[in-house]
């Protein structure tokens, strides 16, 4: 029994438009093909897969019916973690779509799942993206402090929400986790952030996230371990769209 992670799928079999700026960027043509032969390599019945976020371009669930159903088909236990663009995803509507793919998909917010004695919890997070104000240089010399505020609003939300998965597992005697977010735990202006002092005080021993697109973005947060939490960036495109192996 084994877990892996991948996040933004972005699969887009209804949405063509998605699809053709999508499929302007090498790294992306063909993606759901690459993901769905290194699945298949890799991927048990007994393992996990935990996708982190940005399944779909689907606007509503209807939109999204091939794209989950081509999740559905993948191997393994399937948790899937809230993206910035899962819209057919409410916060609100978690426990009507467990309910509605029970036994077909779980999906991860305010809840947590468990994976032999470790608990998996998580939340879509948040961390500020900008705009930035740059030097001949290339260098940061300010931003938007307007932006930046409301940013550290949804930081509140969000880490409240982490918490709480949190301590539902705590509750039910855990004491060993692994955090999953979809943003990154720190914005590029961060050494430290909410989120990683929240995986510092509960002891998680990974926190895995996405979000991050790009070789010019792989590197905006934590990669590696730091104050012995190993920190891993698991966006499609970084990992080739081959998931990574977390335990």
């Amino acid at each position: 029994m084994s877990l892996y992670s991948i996040g933004d799928l972005h699969l887009h079999f209804q949405t063509e438009l998605k699809a053709r700026a999508q499929g302007k960027d090498r790294a992306w043509r063909d993606h759901e093909q690459k993901l769905r032969k290194h699945c298949a390599e890799l991927i048990c019945p007994e393992d996990t897969l935990v996708l982190v976020g940005d399944h779909s371009w689907g606007r509503n669930l209807a939109e999204c019916e091939q794209d989950l159903q081509f999740i559905m088909e993948l191997p393994g236990r399937k948790i899937l973690l809230r993206g910035n663009h899962d819209m057919f995803w409410d916060a609100g509507k978690t426990e009507a779509l467990n309910r509605q793919f029970a036994g077909k998909l779980c999906f991860l917010q305010d809840n947590y799942y468990p994976y032999g004695e470790l608990a998996l919890v998580g939340t879509k997070g948040h961390c500020f993206e900008g705009p930035f104000y740059l030097n001949r240089r290339g260098q940061i010399v300010g931003w938007d402090e307007e932006r930046e505020a409301g940013s550290r609003r949804l930081v509140e939300r969000e880490t409240a929400r982490l918490r709480k998965s949190f301590e539902a597992a705590k509750a039910d005697g855990f004491k060993r986790y692994i955090m999953f977010l979809h943003y990154p735990p720190t914005s590029i202006l961060e050494d430290e952030s909410p989120f990683t002092a929240m995986a510092a005080e509960y002891g998680a021993e990974q926190v895995i996230y996405a979000h991050s697109h790009g070789e010019a973005r792989f590197h905006d947060s934590i990669l590696g371990e730091k104050h012995g939490i190993r920190y891993r960036l698991v966006s499609g495109d970084y990992l080739k769209w081959r998931p990574e192996k977390i335990v």
